[in-house]
Formats: structure tokens, sequence, C-alpha cells
């Protein structure tokens, strides 16, 4: 369906996402600690890289088919998301849930659901008997 999310752990000093490259998709990333070095290199005919360092709260995004990499530059454990439509849905995916499968706050889940341009709050079943 063209959708794809993950939650990313690096290692302190160093931890690697290497580089890869997705040919389907474009991805969405979200430091959600820790401090990540990213970077995407461009089509032909330049093959230019673009990087940028991302701190709690940033996003990037690498497109389409790109060869691209995050690594953690500092001393301290970094956690990323990788998502869109989870997060940007309508009606939005129950926040409870979205916590337990990242294993993260529930505060974090509405800040993301807002970056992400969708529906904050339960999900349609949750008036369900």
């Amino acid at each position: 369906m063209g959708i794809s999310m993950a939650r990313i752990d690096y290692a302190p000093n160093g931890g690697l996402n290497p580089p890869h490259t997705h040919p389907r998709a474009t991805e969405i990333l979200l430091v959600l600690e820790g401090t990540l070095a990213v970077g995407f290199v461009t089509s032909n005919p330049d093959n230019r890289l673009i990087t940028k360092v991302l701190y709690p709260g940033d996003v990037f995004v690498f497109p389409i088919g790109l060869i691209h990499f995050q690594v953690n530059i500092g001393q301290a454990s970094a956690v990323a998301v990788a998502a869109n439509a989870v997060f940007g849905s309508n009606p939005p995916i129950n926040p409870d849930v979205l916590a337990k499968a990242f294993q993260l706050d529930k505060n974090i889940v509405y800040y993301l659901q807002k970056q992400f341009g969708g529906s904050v709050g339960q999900g349609p079943w949750d008036d369900m008997p």
C-alpha cells in the first residue's frame, strides 16, 4: 500500500542506519531523542550530498528512490520515527495504540498527530460499547 513505518534506535557515538534507498516511497523522519546527522544524494547529473543535523522535534524528508542515511553524532542514544500515514490518518488511530506500538508517551503521539496534519485524539472505535 506504499506505507511503512519504523521506530529506529541509534547507539551512542556513531549508531548508524547505513546508506539505503526506498524505490517506491518517500521517507519522513522525526527525531524524538538525541542528535542525528542525516543526508541523501541527489540524482544525476550532479549526485550532490545534502546533509543536516537534526535535534528532537526536527523532521526531515528523504525523497523517493534516493540514497540516504542517518548517524547518531551524540554521546547518548537517539530515537527517531519514520512514518507518515500512521500519525496523519483521519480519523486518527487511537493514541493509546500508537503509544504502545512505538513505546512513546501519549503526549508525544498527540504532538506527532498534529505535525503530520491528521486528526488528534481518540479513534472512531472508542465510542463503541
